[in-house]
């Protein structure tokens, strides 16, 4: 099933209220709610990223979100990560949108560079399928199994 999206990139400072609230909103209902994951989201990075919002229409909710980090804030490498589709939105391609719009505009804002995600294990086909590979053994964070993952920048 194809869902119109409203794609929209935005600085933490150009975040409104009500987007901050929205995306804050999502991470706690999929990470710590449905994921069981006990962890600070206020991180500190997000004052530091790029924050996608993939809005649905009618109404206006937030489907889709991911951030972006630029180099040298959590890697040396810009990162993608917090990577969320909400429950009534999923299956519909939305995450590998948003996915795709993550990398283009990587590979704009730092040309020549890979990509690095800290993926959950279950997800490395997923993420293999857009050019990533395992580059670290697996690793628990916050219960669950994860994978440092790389895109080369010949690919990103």
């Amino acid at each position: 099933m194809r869902v119109p999206v409203d794609w929209q990139w935005r600085r933490f400072s150009e975040l409104t209220a009500d987007e901050l609230y929205a995306l804050l909103a999502a991470r706690s209902k999929v990470f710590v709610i449905e994921q069981n994951c006990s962890f600070l989201d206020a991180d500190g990075y997000d004052m530091h990223a790029w924050h996608l919002m993939g809005w649905a229409d009618e109404p206006q909710v937030l489907a889709a979100y991911l951030r972006l980090l630029e180099p040298g804030c959590k890697f040396a490498e810009p990162s993608i990560g917090r990577v969320l589709t909400t429950a009534a939105f999923r299956n519909c391609g939305l995450g590998r949108e948003a996915m795709h719009r993550a990398l283009r505009q990587a590979s704009l804002r730092y040309p020549g560079r890979p990509v690095r995600i800290s993926a959950q294990a279950r997800l490395e086909r997923f993420y293999c399928g857009m050019g990533f590979r395992a580059v670290s053994e697996p690793y628990q964070e916050d219960g669950i199994v994860h994978l440092d993952m790389l895109r080369p920048p010949s690919e990103a």
